[in-house]
């Protein structure tokens, strides 16, 4: 636990609401009662519950270059950063397996991806390559991957279908999940976090260690929201018009979601900065820095917190169903019953954030 260095307010505010987002998403008061954009997609398309974590790996992304700049730029062994770096994506994946072990720690149906793995291997990769890379080498690196991973999806036939399939289960990166990842998987003969998808998701951490190269810039604060709102919206159009060929899917994390999705979040991070940082406007932005603070720390919060609130059984039913039921019964839509409770946890779920910010504690795995 170390004291919180000066940062961003907006990208804290930002973190710490797509945080919260993301409890909101995971923790529903009825999985059965939930609106349509508090889904995630099916498989082909983009609701508002697709864009959370693709949002949280541009945030490492920004986080890193505004982290190891300065230390880069005055020539700091790289070395010990090495050595810390990989260290703490050892810890964030190891703190995913546990809360993967919860609660009955089922060794024999462990799953081995989740969040907390993608993060830690996308803070890895892309920490490592901003010490070891320029800007220009990074931006090419992502964009071939991007290529190679559209071109692989749908050029090379997955040999279980004896064609080119994109379909849940059928596609080239669940045969080779099947084949090599181990474990569980969460849908039994795939995983939306597996091998083959993890290489795009790298892709999100890097263009947002992009723009976070131009946060730490010394261009004025108005051309660098320029510079985010116009590359945001020219890559989220891209996106949208490479998803004709190759569909925006979060599942298979296609390069058109990547783009589509990094586009929107700079946009938003663009959008708030110049509110928050520019013009000055900071009502509102309390609960996001609170939460952004401890961003992982809450996460894990929230999974400990829901043995409690979503498995505690009162009069033969969980907290949570007891809670809804109630609601529906006072005559509150089924839906809004559910999101209702999901704010409460949030709130639950601030209550230690707020006693750690309030005593300047900065959990760092």
């Amino acid at each position: 636990m170390t004291p919180q260095p000066s940062r961003l307010i907006s990208l804290d505010a930002m973190r710490g609401f797509t945080i919260a987002a993301m409890i909101v998403a995971n923790f529903p008061g009825s999985e059965e009662f939930v609106y349509f954009t508090l889904r995630h997609s099916r498989w082909n398309g983009l609701s508002f519950t697709d864009l959370i974590a693709p949002f949280f790996l541009f945030i490492v992304g920004v986080s890193i270059v505004l982290a190891y700049a300065r230390k880069r730029a005055d020539g700091s062994p790289k070395g010990p950063l090495v050595q810390k770096i990989v260290l703490r994506s050892l810890k964030i994946f190891a703190v995913g397996m546990f809360l993967n072990l919860l609660p009955d720690f089922d060794f024999a149906n462990l799953r081995w991806t989740g969040t907390l793995h993608r993060i830690a291997i996308v803070f890895l990769v892309c920490a490592l390559l901003f010490l070891t890379t320029n800007w220009k080498q990074q931006a090419w690196i992502a964009a071939l991957t991007l290529l190679a991973y559209w071109l692989g999806m749908t050029q090379i036939p997955t040999p279980d279908a004896g064609g080119v399939v994109l379909e849940p289960g059928q596609n080239l990166a669940a045969w080779l999940d099947r084949r090599y990842l181990p474990g569980r998987m969460w849908q039994g003969t795939w995983d939306p976090e597996g091998i083959l998808s993890t290489f795009p998701s790298i892709v999100t951490g890097i263009l947002g260690m992009l723009a976070g190269r131009l946060m730490s810039s010394a261009v004025s604060p108005t051309e660098k929201v320029s510079y985010l709102m116009t590359t945001g919206l020219f890559t989220a159009a891209l996106g949208y018009f490479w998803g004709l060929a190759f569909p925006v899917n979060e599942k298979l994390w296609t390069s058109s979601f990547v783009l589509v999705t990094a586009g929107f979040a700079a946009l938003v991070l663009g959008a708030v900065y110049f509110l928050v940082d520019v013009l000055g406007y900071k009502s509102g932005t309390k609960p996001g820095v609170i939460f952004g603070a401890n961003a992982i720390a809450v996460y894990v919060l929230a999974d400990l917190f829901a043995l409690v609130f979503y498995r505690l059984t009162v009069g033969g039913k969980a907290l949570n169903e007891q809670a809804v039921t109630g609601l529906t019964a006072a005559g509150v839509p089924p839906e809004l019953a559910s999101l209702l409770y999901a704010l409460l946890f949030v709130g639950i779920n601030f209550i230690p954030a707020y006693a750690l910010y309030r005593r300047q504690i900065f959990i760092k795995l």
